[in-house]
């Protein structure tokens, strides 16, 4: 009886690190690659602060659903549909992020992704690693 109890804990802890990309995702983060290399000054970090309280309520979002399709899109606050979106199938190899064409299946953007959780997505371009995404799900 204690083994199947024991396996039955294993399966569920191996379960649960399992994490899928699936879901609705909103952009919280992105560095190009000379943001990423830039060191900030006192003056810099202060300008940052005062240019935050004016920023507009936008919100850049990704869908991944079971199917291998996706839609990327922004929404504005006070609106129900976003602006400018756009469908895409997704294939996902490993570590690997592949975003394709509906129609022709081609491959139209590589990403790498470096961090999967529960909570948290952070990809890069495969091509240039120092642009980094971070995204958090919300659905």
């Amino acid at each position: 009886m204690s083994i199947w109890i024991l396996a039955g804990l294993v399966l569920l802890g191996w379960q649960t690190q399992a994490q899928t990309i699936v879901g609705t995702w909103q952009l919280t983060d992105e560095k190009t690659c000379f943001q990423s290399q830039m060191e900030k000054g006192e003056a810099e970090k202060e300008l940052e602060k005062d240019m935050g309280s004016s920023h507009n309520a936008l919100a850049r979002l990704i869908r991944f659903d079971k199917k291998g399709s996706g839609e990327e899109g922004i929404f504005s606050s006070g609106k129900r549909k976003a602006a400018g979106m756009s469908t895409f199938k997704y294939k996902v190899n490993g570590s690997e992020l592949l975003l394709l064409d509906i129609k022709s299946g081609i491959m139209t953007q590589q990403f790498v992704i470096d961090t999967l959780t529960r909570s948290n997505l952070t990809i890069h371009y495969l091509k240039r690693d120092c642009e980094i995404k971070t995204f958090t799900r919300i659905k």
